[in-house]
C-alpha cells in the first residue's frame, strides 16, 4: 500500500497533535471536584446516643463584610519596614487593633484571575487558568458570592473587571475597571474611590467588595523599589482608614459587628512581575478587623502563615453560608476562637464535613487516607461530648474532653486540606508516558521516511506484510496486559483508565501501528546502508570540531530539560553554550588563517586579489580529481584570503569581540530563580537622566542602522529578486519597534545584538563559508541567549507587560498580546528574521553543496566566486570536457558531466569519471583560444551555462 507525503505530512501532525494533548492531561491534572449533585443538607451535629436539635446553619457572625483587596499586595508592604513607614493605621491595627494577621500563600499561577477563583471557590485553578485571564469566563463552580446571593445577600462590587466576568449576574451595583492598562496607576484607583463615601452612608448592601490595581501596575512598570510603591500604599492605608472608621460607627448603632478583609490576590517579585511560585510572588497579606475580635491589653500576635485558599471557608462561615463544595481550605479558627465551645466545634464539623466529602469524590480508596480515619475519630469524641453536653454536664470533664476534640478537629483539618491540595500535584504518569511515546515514534518515522518524502509527488510504501502483521498483534496483546495491569492496580485515576475499552484500544492500536513503521523504516534504512557499503561513492564532506559542537550542544540542551532545575535556570545552559561557540568560532578562525584548510601549516599573508588563493590552488591541483565540487573550493587553503589588512583582524577578533558583549550582557540582567534577587547593571542603568540618555542614544543609533539597511536593499534590488529587498524592510522595522518596547535598560541588549549579528556576517560566516545548518542553529543558540539576556526565564512572573501598551490610550486586546508578545520573544524573533535575510541574501555560502542533486530538485546557484572558480578550471585544464548530458549517460537536466580524456594527462593515468556538476549562475558568454562557451537554456528567469563546445 502506498501513501502520499502530503497524506503522510498531514496524518504525522495529527497523531503528534494527539500525542502532545494526552501528555498535557497527565502533566495538567484536572482540578479537585466533588459530584456535581446539588449543594446537600447541612451535616447535622453529630451525637452519641443522643437527640441535638441543632440540624442547620449557624447564623451569621457579621452583618456586613467588606473586602477590600489590592493587586499585588506583597506581605512585607504590610508586615514589613514599608508597612510601618508607608501604611500606619493598618500597622497599628496589626499590633494593636483587634485583627487577626495572616500571611496567606497563593499557589501558582500567580495571576489575578485564578487567585480570584481561589478566593472565592477555596480550591486550586490550574495552569490553564493562566490563558483564561485575559478574557475570564462566567464562573460556574461553587463560590462563596453564588451562595450569598442565593441566601438574599446584597454585593456591590467596584474595580476589576475581572470580578464582573467571573460574576456576571451576581452583583446588584458594579463599576468595573480594565486591568490591563498598566501604564495607569491613579486614575484605576480612583475611579474605585469616588464610590466609596456615598456607599459607606448606605445602608442597602451586605457585601461590598472592592478591587484596587493601582499598586499591581507601579510594580509592572518600575518594580517594588519604586518610590511610587510608598505613596500608593500611604493612598491605600488612608482608605482603609475610612472604611474602618465607618464601620466603626454603625456598630455603635446596631450593636452587630461588621467584618473587614483587607488582603492581596498574590505578590510581586523583585522585578515587578508575577505568576510565578518564588517566595515574593506567592507570600500575600491577609488582615481580618471586627470588633468581635476581642485582643487583651499588650498581646502581641505574629502574622500566622495560612493558605489563600483558607479564606472561602472563612467567609461562609462569617456569613452563614454553606461552604463551597470544592473547597480544599480550612476556616481560620481565630475568627471564632471568641464564640462558645458548642459553637466552635460545630463550625469545625462543618468544615471537617465538607472536606470529607470532597476526599471521598476524588480519591477511589479515600477509606486509606490518614485524614478520613481522623476525621472518623473527631467525629466520634465530638459526639460523645454531645451527649455530656446535653446532660447539662459542666464539670472539668467537659472543658478537657471539648479541648481535646477542638485539637482534634484541627488536627484533621490540616490533614484533609493538605491531602486534597496534594492531589493537583500528582501526574498522570501512565498517561504521559502514553502520550511521550506517541510522540516519540512519530518523529522517528518522519526522520527515517524523509529521504522518500522530499518530492511533491513521491509516495511511501505502507509495510502490510505477514510479518508486520504479526508484530503488530503481538505489540497490541503485550500493550493491552499492560494496560489492564496499570488500570487494576493503581490507586489513584488515570485518564486511560477512565476512557471505554474501544477507545483504550485504539489508543493502544495506535502505538501498536506506529512501532511496526518504525520497525519497519528502521529495516529498510539499514539494508539500504549496507549496500551503500557495498558499492561507496566518494563523499567530501567530513565531520568537523563546530559541528560536533553544535549536534553535542543542541542534544545536551534537549537532555537538560528532563529536570527542573535546568528548566528554572535554562539561561545558563545557554550562555555556556554561546560562549563554548564563541571559543569554537575563534578556533577554527585561527586554525584556517594560520594552517590552512587542509589543516597544513602555512603563512598568513594578505592576497593580492580575492580569487588569487583559491585560483593558484586550483592551478596546481592534480586533474585526477573527476570533478570540481563548490565544497572543495570551499575548502581552499585559507578562505580568510580574500579579507584584506583589517579585514582579517577583524574577522581574527570578531569571536572575542562576540564572547565580551555576551559576557557584558549577562550582567545586565539576572534571572532564573536562585540568583534573580542579586543587583545588576539593568538597576543602575534605571535611573532618571542616565535612562534617558540611553533611550536617546540606542534609538537614534537604531534609526540609522534601519535606514542603512533600507537604503542598501533599494541599490541591490536590481541583482536579486525583488523580495528579497523587502527582507530588510521587514527586518529594519522589528529592529525599530524592538527599540520602542524593550525597556531603556534594556537597549544595549539591542545594540550588541546587531553589532554581534554585523561581526559574524561579515567576518566569520562569509569568510569561512559556513553551510546553511550550521548557520540556522548559530541563529537558534544566539537567538535563546538574547531571550535570556533581556531578562526573561521560564517564569512568566518575567513577562513584561507595560510593553503592550506603549503608544495606547487605552487597552485594545488584539495589539497589547501582540506587543507584549513581541517584546518578550524579540531576541529571538530578531534573530530569526536575520537568518532568513542572511539565507535570502547568501545563497551560494549557506547552501549545502556537497551532497549531489537529486533529480526533481530547484537548481542551486551559486555566487561570483564559484562561477570563477569552475571557468579558470576549465580553462587552464584544456583536457576536460564538459558537455551536454545528452551526449553521454543519463543525468538530471540542470548537471553537467566532467569527462576526463583516454589520453594520459599531465604524467597521470587515463581515467573517466561521471558525476553531478553544480549548474553554474548568470554565466555570460566567454570566448578562449578561438572557441565560443555559451548559454543555451533560460530557467526561471536565471540564464544557466548549459553548453559546453571544446
Amino acid at each position: 500500500m502506498r501513501l502520499g507525503c502530503g497524506a503522510f505530512a498531514a496524518g504525522c501532525v495529527v497523531i503528534e497533535v494527539l500525542g502532545v494533548a494526552l501528555f498535557l492531561r497527565g502533566f495538567f491534572p484536572p482540578p479537585v471536584r466533588s459530584s456535581s449533585k446539588p449543594e446537600p443538607p447541612a451535616a447535622p451535629e453529630p451525637s452519641a446516643g443522643a437527640s441535638s436539635n441543632w440540624t442547620k446553619l449557624p447564623p451569621p457572625l457579621f452583618r456586613k463584610v467588606v473586602i477590600m483587596l489590592i493587586d499585588a499586595l506583597r506581605d512585607d508592604f504590610v508586615f514589613g519596614s514599608k508597612g510601618v513607614k508607608f501604611m500606619p493605621y493598618t500597622t497599628y491595627l496589626v499590633e494593636k487593633g483587634a485583627s487577626h494577621s495572616f500571611v496567606a500563600e497563593a499557589k501558582p499561577p500567580t495571576v489575578t484571575m485564578p487567585r480570584i477563583k481561589a478566593l472565592m471557590t477555596g480550591s486550586l485553578p490550574g495552569f490553564v487558568d493562566v490563558v483564561r485571564n485575559l478574557n475570564s469566563p462566567a464562573l460556574l463552580e461553587d463560590n462563596v458570592i453564588t451562595q450569598a446571593k442565593a441566601a438574599g445577600k446584597r454585593i456591590i462590587f467596584y474595580g476589576d473587571e475581572t470580578w464582573v466576568k467571573l460574576f456576571p449576574q451576581h452583583f446588584v451595583e458594579y463599576d468595573g475597571t480594565t486591568s490591563f492598562f498598566v501604564s495607569d496607576y491613579t486614575e484605576v484607583d480612583d475611579n474605585v474611590t469616588r464610590h466609596l463615601d456615598k456607599v459607606l452612608k448606605r445602608g442597602d448592601w451586605d457585601v461590598l467588595i472592592l478591587h484596587y490595581l493601582g499598586l499591581d501596575h507601579i510594580g509592572h512598570i518600575s518594580g517594588p523599589s519604586s518610590p511610587l510603591i510608598g505613596r500608593k500604599l500611604s493612598e491605600m492605608d488612608s482608605i482603609l482608614m475610612r472604611i474602618h472608621t465607618s464601620l466603626l460607627s454603625e456598630e455603635r448603632e446596631d450593636l452587630s459587628p461588621s467584618l473587614l478583609v483587607l488582603c492581596g490576590d498574590h505578590g510581586m517579585s523583585e522585578s515587578g512581575g508575577h505568576g510565578a511560585s518564588s517566595l515574593e510572588e506567592v507570600s500575600t497579606a491577609l488582615l481580618l478587623t471586627s470588633s468581635a475580635f476581642e485582643r487583651k491589653p499588650g498581646e502581641v500576635r505574629p502574622p500566622e502563615h495560612v493558605q489563600q485558599t483558607d479564606l472561602a471557608a472563612t467567609l461562609a462561615v462569617g456569613l452563614g453560608l454553606p461552604i463551597p463544595q470544592h473547597s480544599v481550605g480550612r476556616f481560620l479558627f481565630p475568627v471564632v476562637q471568641g464564640r462558645a465551645m458548642r459553637e466552635q466545634l460545630r463550625f469545625l464539623h462543618l468544615n471537617a464535613v465538607q472536606l470529607s466529602r470532597l476526599l471521598q469524590a476524588s480519591v477511589p480508596v479515600y477509606e486509606r487516607e490518614p485524614g478520613f480515619e481522623q476525621f472518623k475519630v473527631s467525629e466520634r469524641l465530638h459526639g460523645n461530648w454531645v451527649r455530656l453536653y446535653l446532660e447539662e454536664n459542666n464539670s472539668e470533664v467537659l472543658l478537657n474532653l471539648g479541648a481535646k476534640v477542638r485539637r482534634q478537629y484541627l488536627d484533621t483539618l490540616k490533614t484533609l486540606s493538605r491531602t486534597l491540595s496534594s492531589q493537583v500535584a500528582q501526574y498522570d504518569i501512565y498517561s504521559m508516558v502514553v502520550g511521550t511515546v506517541v510522540v516519540l515514534e512519530v518523529l522517528a518515522l518522519l526522520l527515517l521516511s524523509v529521504p522518500q518524502a522530499l518530492g511533491a509527488t513521491a509516495e511511501l510504501e505502507v509495510p502490510l506484510s505477514p510479518v508486520c502483521s504479526l508484530l503488530f498483534y503481538l505489540t497490541f496483546l503485550l500493550l493491552w496486559a499492560v494496560h489492564v495491569v496499570v488500570c487494576t492496580s493503581t490507586e489513584s485515576s488515570r485518564y486511560l483508565c477512565s476512557l471505554t475499552w474501544p477507545m483504550a484500544g485504539g489508543v493502544l492500536a495506535l502505538v501498536s501501528a506506529l512501532l511496526c513503521g518504525v520497525l519497519s523504516a528502521l529495516t529498510r534504512t539499514c539494508v539500504d546502508g549496507k549496500l551503500l557499503r557495498r558499492n561507496p561513492a566518494p563523499s567530501p564532506w567530513r565531520w568537523s570540531e563546530l559541528d560536533f559542537l553544535i549536534l553535542a550542544g543542541t542534544a545536551g540542551h534537549v537532555l537538560s530539560l528532563g529536570a527542573s532545575s535546568f528548566i528554572e535556570e535554562e539561561h545558563q545552559t545557554w550562555y555556556f553554550l554561546v560562549s563554548t561557540l564563541c571559543l569554537a568560532l575563534c578556533h577554527e578562525s585561527y586554525r584556517t588563517c594560520f594552517l590552512g584548510g587542509d589543516g597544513e601549516p602555512r603563512h598568513c599573508s594578505r592576497a593580492e586579489g580575492g580569487f588569487a588563493g583559491p585560483a593558484s590552488a586550483l592551478q596546481d591541483r592534480s586533474v585526477s580529481c573527476d570533478v570540481l565540487e563548490l565544497d572543495q573550493a570551499r575548502k581552499s587553503p585559507s578562505a580568510l584570503d580574500g579579507l584584506r589588512g583589517r579585514e582579517k583582524y577583524m574577522a581574527l577578533a570578531s569571536p572575542w569581540l562576540v564572547l565580551g558583549c555576551c559576557r557584558l550582557l549577562r550582567s545586565l540582567n539576572q534571572t532564573g530563580v536562585q540568583w534573580a534577587h542579586r543587583p545588576d547593571l539593568g538597576h543602575w542603568l534605571t535611573r532618571g537622566i542616565i535612562e534617558a540618555r540611553f533611550v536617546y542614544v540606542f534609538v537614534l543609533g537604531i534609526l540609522f542602522t534601519g535606514i542603512r539597511d533600507v537604503l542598501k536593499s533599494q541599490v541591490l534590488a536590481a541583482d536579486v529578486p525583488a523580495k528579497t529587498a523587502g527582507l530588510w524592510d521587514v527586518y529594519s522595522g522589528l529592529v525599530l519597534l524592538a527599540a520602542l518596547l524593550l525597556r531603556p535598560h534594556n537597549l544595549p541588549v539591542l545594540a550588541c545584538s546587531l553589532l554581534i549579528q554585523t561581526l559574524l556576517t561579515r567576518f566569520v560566516w562569509r569568510p569561512l563559508r559556513h553551510g546553511a545548518a550550521e548557520v540556522t542553529v548559530m541563529h537558534y543558540w544566539f537567538g535563546q541567549a538574547f531571550f535570556y539576556f533581556q531578562g526573561n526565564s521560564n517564569n512568566i512572573a518575567t513577562v513584561d507587560i507595560s510593553a503592550g501598551f506603549v503608544g495606547l490610550n487605552t487597552y485594545v486586546e488584539v495589539p497589547a498580546m501582540f506587543l507584549t508578545a513581541f517584546a518578550t520573544y524579540a531576541g529571538p524573533v530578531l534573530w530569526a528574521s536575520h537568518l532568513v535575510n542572511f539565507l535570502s541574501w547568501e545563497p551560494s555560502r549557506c547552501s549545502s553543496s556537497s551532497v549531489p542533486r537529486q533529480s526533481g530538485r530547484a537548481p542551486q546557484r551559486f555566487g561570483a566566486e564559484a562561477r570563477l572558480l569552475l571557468l579558470r578550471a576549465a580553462l587552464l585544464r584544456p583536457g576536460v570536457h564538459l558537455r551536454r548530458p545528452g551526449d553521454g549517460p543519463a543525468l538530471p537536466p540542470v548537471h553537467l558531466e566532467c569527462v576526463l580524456p583516454e589520453a594520459p594527462l599531465r604524467g597521470h593515468a587515463p581515467a573517466r569519471h561521471s558525476r553531478p556538476l553544480p549548474v553554474l549562475h548568470r554565466c555570460g558568454p566567454v570566448r578562449h583560444q578561438g572557441r565560443r562557451w555559451e548559454n543555451s537554456t533560460l530557467l526561471k528567469s536565471t540564464v544557466y551555462f548549459m553548453d559546453l563546445i571544446n
